[in-house]
């Protein structure tokens, strides 16, 4: 009965009809089932990191992840985003800049601009610079406010000789946008990169002057040309209202 049945409900026009009402609802079924995954899959919105100025060959990605104004964040449609952007500061942990002219303003993080940043100080020094430690206490370094990735200015203190023989004490700026590498978590050892020669001069202050740091903002800052300043500086010197 039950074959006689299905043998009428496909030979009948009724029957084919029904069929093909059935047939076209479960095609439209799977039709959005589709839609609706093409639009998640490349509609979707995605974050990337976007450096926010030149980041040069050889920056650590832990600096880059760790300090502002290295990237800014930016929110596009999936279907827009480059092969292997970054989308989490995470990434970068333990890499460092590989891209041959660094990452330009305005461009993408992506995977293919970094690589395997080796371990330590080490790992974080471009081809030609050095690491070099130099002991200093707090007020040295602006109160414990400098960390690994901060850019400073070198000044040193020390007794200069006058035209007459006479000792002086004098300060004066020694090195501008100087960046730390590593600041110890006890003591007061604080790692800065330089070039060979610089090491050698801040070795020298290091044994022979006082040595301060001055911290300097991590985007925008302008370099300046500051005058030696001695005790006639101090004595002679237009004062000057903060901020100006």
């Amino acid at each position: 009965m039950e074959n006689i049945t299905s043998s009428k409900l496909f030979t009948t026009r009724q029957g084919t009809v029904l069929l093909g009402v059935i047939a076209a609802v479960i095609a439209a079924i799977a039709l959005l089932v589709y839609l609706n995954h093409y639009r998640n899959s490349v509609g979707a919105d995605v974050t990337v990191l976007v450096a926010n100025k030149l980041i040069p060959q050889g920056t650590p990605g832990d600096v880059i992840r760790t300090t502002p104004g290295y990237y800014i964040t930016k929110t596009i449609p999936q279907s827009q985003a480059e092969n292997g952007a970054i989308t989490n500061p995470a990434t970068l942990s333990g890499q460092v800049v590989t891209a041959k002219d660094g990452i330009s303003p305005a461009q993408p993080l992506t995977e293919s601009d970094f690589g395997s940043g080796g371990t330590g100080v080490a790992g974080q020094l471009p081809k030609g610079d050095r690491a070099v430690t130099v002991s200093l206490e707090s007020p040295n370094q602006v109160g414990g406010q400098i960390t690994a990735g901060s850019p400073v200015d070198v000044w040193v203190s020390f007794n200069g000789s006058g035209t007459n023989g006479v000792t002086r004490p004098i300060v004066r700026e020694l090195y501008q946008n100087v960046k730390v590498l590593n600041v110890a978590s006890s003591g007061g050892n604080v790692t800065l990169q330089a070039t060979p020669d610089q090491a050698g001069t801040l070795i020298f202050a290091s044994q022979n002057a006082t040595i301060y740091l001055t911290l300097r903002p991590p985007v925008g800052s302008v370099d300046r040309h500051p005058p030696i300043i001695s005790t006639g500086s101090l004595l002679t010197g237009r004062a000057l209202r903060i901020g100006r």
